[in-house]
């Protein structure tokens, strides 16, 4: 006797949950329905946060850019699709899409995903790295503080020493512009350069990538973001690595933070950290270095100016007082999303001026509320126009947020104890933000 559907459900149940791909259902509106365990260690997400927020609410990409939403509207599987965007936790992802329509007696009822995770494979090079199709050297590093010419002096001891190297600090701060040039100022110069993109790799992922690995014999090995693992992933890395220790390949790993807080808190294990730890260089944030500001951006311009024709030349007093002024929790990557949006929209001016900054910035930046400044100073606009009620609500929210932030020096934990809610809550609302959403 064939059991009934509702007998059935607990194992359709426990085979979604339990599968190797990420499994996302929704609606025709987009509505999540189902979202497995895999998915959510995909894309950062719990299934309660995506309640009554549809795929385009949740993640930045227009309705032609989602494979579900492609399939909602034409009713056509899509199958064997790569996508790229960015998760809550603000890491690139790439999955690899089979989309189908679901049917129900009446027609379409919604769409269906499965997902792969390569973004491991993705960020695996086999090459130097490069950037501005330049390679990387350590001349090309920017390095007018004190701090960062320390830096960079300690890594061309290192690059010499052939020992493996820890890079620390925060997100931004430019670990992985130091690991190519840690590469190219090497005897392994000109040999592969592999790339383990550690947040988002799984075992068979690891295999594979060890084993091309092990066919050549002379390389660098660059372990991204090692503290991003699960613990379980570190074990298997340490145990790769071992098998790989013969004295003629070069390796470098990065964190993301204190390497004792991150051990204390058991977030990096310990004897993974003794492996790399040969020589530790750690990478200042801007904000304690903000000599390194202004010859970056002066950099970024002539870069812009070669390659695009532009006439932009600098920033005007108001700009650079604002610059000044502001922490920087992004670092100098922040400065250069900063520019990329500004540059996008440059015509023939010759300087960037306050008008130019994006909406965004211009709310991180502003003081705090103060007795001299009414709330009503921050909810009306010029000639007294209100705002609508949804656009006010998120830049009272990107505002805030930014302050709390910058109080705590970009440190999520930190901010979320402040705030009262959980760090994954915190960070999707930063996510959310940063996106525009």
């Amino acid at each position: 006797m064939t059991p009934g559907k509702e007998a059935l459900w607990p194992f359709y149940e426990f085979a979604v949950e339990h599968a190797a791909v990420g499994i996302h259902a929704v609606d025709l509106s987009g509505k999540t329905v189902i979202y497995n365990e895999k998915m959510k260690q995909i894309e950062g997400l719990e299934l309660a946060e995506l309640t009554d927020r549809t795929v385009l609410d949740l993640f930045r990409f227009g309705k032609d850019e989602s494979t579900l939403m492609k399939v909602l509207k034409s009713g056509i599987p899509v199958q064997n699709a790569k996508q790229t965007y960015w998760n809550r936790n603000g890491q690139e992802i790439t999955t690899v899409n089979d989309t189908y329509p679901v049917n129900g007696p009446s027609g379409l009822i919604g769409a269906v995903e499965l997902a792969r995770d390569v973004t491991a494979l993705e960020k695996f090079v086999h090459q130097p790295l490069r950037t501005y199709d330049e390679k990387i050297s350590f001349s090309s590093i920017t390095a007018e503080s004190a701090a960062m010419e320390a830096v960079v002096a300690t890594a061309k001891k290192a690059a010499a020493a052939k020992l493996p190297v820890l890079l620390t600090g925060e997100t931004g701060t430019g670990k992985d512009l130091i690991a190519g040039a840690l590469h190219n100022g090497s005897a392994y110069a000109g040999k592969p350069y592999f790339t383990l993109f550690c947040p988002a790799l799984d075992t068979q992922d690891l295999r594979q990538t060890m084993e091309r690995i092990q066919e050549v014999p002379e390389c660098t090995v660059f372990c991204d973001r090692i503290d991003l693992a699960g613990m379980r992933m570190q074990e298997e890395l340490l145990r790769e690595l071992g098998r790989l220790e013969d004295g003629s390949r070069q390796f470098i790993a990065s964190i993301g933070g204190d390497a004792i807080d991150l051990i204390a808190e058991g977030g990096l294990l310990k004897e993974l950290y003794y492996f790399f730890s040969s020589i530790t260089i750690y990478i200042p944030p801007l904000r304690k270095r903000m000599a390194d500001l202004w010859p970056f951006i002066d950099d970024y311009l002539d870069r812009h100016r070669r390659r695009f024709g532009s006439a932009v030349h600098g920033l005007s007093p108001e700009v650079r007082q604002t610059f000044e002024s502001y922490r920087w929790p992004g670092n100098l990557k922040e400065v250069e999303l900063l520019l990329d949006e500004i540059t996008s929209v440059l015509t023939t001016e010759t300087e960037i001026t306050y008008d130019l900054l994006p909406h965004h910035f211009k709310l991180k930046v502003q003081e705090g509320f103060s007795p001299a400044k009414r709330p009503q100073d921050f909810v009306i606009q010029e000639g007294n126009d209100f705002l609508p009620l949804d656009q006010y609500l998120r830049e009272a929210e990107e505002y805030y947020l930014s302050k709390v932030m910058n109080v705590f020096e970009g440190n999520v934990t930190k901010a979320a104890q402040a705030l009262g809610m959980s760090r994954q809550n915190l960070q999707y609302h930063l996510k959310k933000l940063k996106n525009g959403i």
